[in-house]
């Protein structure tokens, strides 16, 4: 295979590998994490292209999200129209980060934590699967979702 090919191929792993990077710091009060992670504002579109990429965070393998265009979303999950509504974005937050902070048996896995984790490609051990940003950005989305 040529150099450039190589380079491609490597390029396509790292596209669908986890975040690199580190976990932010936060803290659980109740079943919330009310305060932004790093300190960092989400940017609902941005929120919505990670809620939807199927590569990375995969939401719609277990819930479905509003809108038509989406086909084969998952019913395993609570669908996700209106959990702006019924989740406050600190509820939103500590779900996305590690759902079994609020419910021990939760299926969903964690999206920013790396420790006590289960058969972890070596490739990816350590990495959370979206950085504070991505989290950010799909606390900012699923907020927005209010009906």
């Amino acid at each position: 295979m040529p150099v450039r090919g190589v380079g491609l191929a490597v390029l396509a792993l790292l596209a669908a590998a986890p975040a690199a990077g580190r976990v932010a710091p936060f803290v659980v009060e109740e079943d919330a994490i009310a305060a932004p992670l790093d300190g960092l504002s989400g940017g609902a579109a941005r929120g919505e292209a990670v809620v939807r990429n199927r590569e990375t965070a995969n939401c719609l393998i277990c819930h479905s999200i509003p809108g038509t265009a989406e086909r084969f979303m998952g019913d395993v999950g609570p669908p996700l129209v209106g959990v702006g509504a019924r989740l406050s974005p600190g509820q939103i937050r500590l779900r996305v980060v590690d759902p079994t902070r609020v419910n021990p048996e939760a299926i969903m896995p964690p999206y920013h934590r790396t420790e006590r984790l289960l058969r972890v490609d070596p490739r990816y051990r350590g990495q959370p699967v979206l950085t504070a940003q991505e989290v950010e950005d799909v606390v900012a989305y699923l907020s927005a979702l209010k009906e």
